[in-house]
């Protein structure tokens, strides 16, 4: 279903990943601005996402987010549009997921705008009413109700934050980064403990103050 994308046409889709390109970092890599022309010749703003194979567990972290966006779908879930596992000019691995451009970026900086946040100052806005932020909570919800309650294998985002919610044109939110995501298996519950047959990507991963509180009491997440 997926296109099949080169290391050419993602280097110069991005301007060869170019500073000014550069829309976000985060723990396994960062995200560029790119045009791609993609099926039906049409050229499409997208986000390509460039995994740093250097840190540890980033090549776990691509292959759980494969896994987890190959077979779901959701209006409040980032659409993945293809990606690329390849080596680059140098002979090094390669590793890039491709997904729908998100122009008011993330919910962070909307909601702890930084003084230097260039889509912030386009946009000459600086905060959310209450009316956008409670429909930003309800797109994030409705998109969790369908990972846990409506996929063929219930999914646990596991990295839920602020920054991983992504705003369209019209501000609505969008899911994304499911690098850390569990896949939860049947659920065998008796008197003392309760045990799960899950998979996950990377074990016990998360960011400070959005770790399932579960791990703090040395169970896994449900």
């Amino acid at each position: 279903m997926f296109q099949k994308v080169s290391y050419k046409e993602l280097l110069k889709a991005t301007d060869g990943f170019s500073a000014e390109n550069l829309v976000g970092v985060g723990s396994y890599g960062s995200v560029y601005k790119g045009s791609l022309i993609l099926k039906q010749e049409t050229t499409t703003t997208v986000a390509v996402k460039v995994l740093d194979l250097k840190r540890r567990g980033a090549s776990k972290s691509f292959m759980a987010e494969c896994e987890a966006i190959r077979c779901i779908r959701h209006r409040n879930l980032v659409k993945i549009l293809t990606s690329c596992s390849t080596t680059d000019y140098k002979g090094n691995e390669f590793k890039d997921l491709v997904s729908e451009f998100m122009p008011n970026g993330n919910l962070e900086n909307w909601l702890h705008p930084t003084a230097n946040d260039e889509q912030l100052q386009r946009s000459a806005r600086r905060s959310l009413s209450f009316m956008e932020r409670l429909n930003v909570a309800i797109d994030v919800a409705s998109a969790l109700g369908y990972l846990h309650h409506h996929c063929g294998t219930p999914i646990v985002h596991c990295d839920l934050k602020p920054s991983n919610v992504l705003l369209d044109n019209d501000l609505n939110g969008h899911v994304g980064d499911f690098g850390l995501a569990k896949f939860l298996g049947e659920v065998v519950i008796n008197f003392n403990s309760e045990q799960q047959n899950n998979s996950t990507s990377v074990g016990i991963r998360g960011s400070i103050s959005y770790a399932a509180p579960e791990y703090g009491m040395g169970r896994e997440v449900s």
